[in-house]
């Protein structure tokens, strides 16, 4: 029982961080390819167009990283209310909700930046 009592909230925890992980891992790799492919082209003596120079960069992605930062937050706030475990010492899980404030507040930032941009924008 002691090793489920352990095992369960040591999967929840790293499993967004394992996650996290592999997506950046996946990103890097991405970008080298990226950069081998332009060295080929230009060591082929091919006129590279300036596009393909500039880092990607999507549109509203203030937005798009404020719903998952808000959505991750609450869920883990839901996850952790949710987890009927108690450690050794009688507390809860459930008392760890509040590692969720983070991504959510963060989230919540996302969410006034890009609601400011959009502002500003119209302005100008």
């Amino acid at each position: 029982m002691d090793f489920v009592m352990f095992f369960i909230p040591a999967v929840v925890m790293l499993t967004p961080v394992a996650i996290l992980v592999i997506f950046l891992r996946y990103r890097a790799e991405l970008t080298k390819e990226r950069y081998r492919t332009l060295l080929q082209l230009a060591e082929k003596g091919v006129e590279l167009p300036h596009h393909l120079l500039v880092e990607p960069s999507a549109s509203d992605s203030d937005r798009r990283r404020a719903l998952v930062l808000v959505s991750g937050g609450l869920g883990l706030i839901a996850t952790f209310l949710a987890l009927p475990f108690e450690f050794h010492s009688g507390q809860r899980i459930a008392s760890l909700w509040g590692l969720g404030l983070l991504p959510l507040m963060t989230g919540l930032g996302y969410f006034a930046s890009w609601w400011l941009n959009r502002r500003d924008d119209m302005r100008g």
